[in-house]
């Protein structure tokens, strides 16, 4: 089965194409894919027996692979303005491999559905209870990168699967979230609703306090207004005034507003971090992945700076493959 991947992250578009059996090696270790592609273009030239779509926000009742026909695609539409940096350039990909592929199953799977394992006290917001049973509670996102990076790290520390661990996964990128795995299944991660909660991002926010929010609007600031600026110009970028980009802030040396972005950057990670090992009562393996988690190498130990007293867990680097993630949930279901 030959499976075209498509992950459109907020600041990304990875196309790799996967050639996969009935036999699906382990999670931990992957196949390498049999083509990447730089644009969509070169891939559109090449036949595929199926398509496999990061959707980041599904509609509540989906499963974690779900066949894309058009009236999935207007469901996605419809929630989609809960991710609006994922979600919107996904279905575009969509609408263009289907018009060169019309006769290709597409599937959709959720960026999510590792995360449904969480408990109520860890997916509850402390809202009136009927806005929780109206689905307002804390979702997750990244669930395939977490997922993926749990059962490498344990693979890379010499353990055939995550089973007997407790792993903390930091998936740092343009996007960035924690999770605390155990037993191989989330319990717990950073980001909720929306992929806006957590730490500070590239341009996203990150958690803030909702009176301040309130006091924004109260203020006279419209809605899409306060969106867009925790979308697009908070984060990093706002932080520092001139980047989104950790590079450029490293590259920027002594700049006080790219000192100062790193600086909160690095606390709310640590912060973060602690709050994992925390509800995991200790963490065996910590697992860093995402461009920054990945090449950032200066920021790891700053960021984990502190984690002795938890008995320094070993830190692994782990190259993030949510592609292989989406061609092993399509293959399981299509093959």
């Amino acid at each position: 089965m030959r499976i075209l991947t498509v992950n459109a992250g907020s600041t990304s578009l990875k196309l790799e194409a996967y050639e996969l059996s009935a036999a699906l090696p382990p999670i931990g270790e992957p196949p390498e894919p049999v083509a990447r592609y730089a644009a969509l273009e070169a891939a559109l030239a090449q036949p595929f027996d199926a398509v496999a779509h990061r959707i980041v926000r599904v509609p509540d009742d989906w499963g974690a692979v779900t066949l894309l026909d058009p009236k999935a695609q207007l469901l996605i539409a419809g929630v989609g303005s809960d991710a609006p940096l994922h979600d919107a350039p996904a279905l575009r990909a969509v609408a263009t491999i289907r018009a060169a592929h019309p006769d290709v199953p597409h599937y959709a799977v959720a960026d999510g559905a590792f995360h449904r394992t969480l408990a109520p006290a860890a997916y509850t917001y402390a809202i009136p209870a009927e806005l929780t049973r109206a689905g307002l509670r804390r979702r997750g996102y990244h669930g395939l990168s977490h997922e993926y990076a749990a059962h490498r790290a344990a693979w890379q520390a010499g353990h055939d699967d995550p089973r007997g661990l407790r792993i903390v996964t930091l998936h740092l990128g343009g996007g960035s979230s924690l999770c605390a795995v155990h037993d191989g299944a989330s319990v717990d991660t950073t980001m909720g609703y929306t992929p806006l909660e957590g730490i500070p991002m590239a341009t996203r926010s990150g958690s803030v306090d909702p009176g301040l929010l309130v006091h924004l609007l109260r203020g006279g600031m419209t809605v899409d207004a306060l969106e867009e600026m925790l979308e697009h110009r908070s984060g990093l970028l706002g932080m520092s005034g001139r980047s989104g980009d950790v590079r450029e802030l490293l590259a920027a040396g002594d700049d006080p507003g790219a000192r100062l972005a790193l600086d909160v950057f690095v606390w709310r990670t640590r912060a973060a971090l602690g709050a994992m090992i925390a509800v995991l009562g200790g963490a065996d393996l910590i697992a860093f992945t995402g461009g920054i988690g990945e090449n950032a190498a200066v920021l790891r130990p700053q960021i984990l700076d502190g984690a002795g007293g938890w008995g320094a867990p070993p830190a692994q680097v782990v190259a993030a493959r949510e592609n292989w993630m989406l061609a092993r949930a399509v293959a399981t279901v299509g093959g």
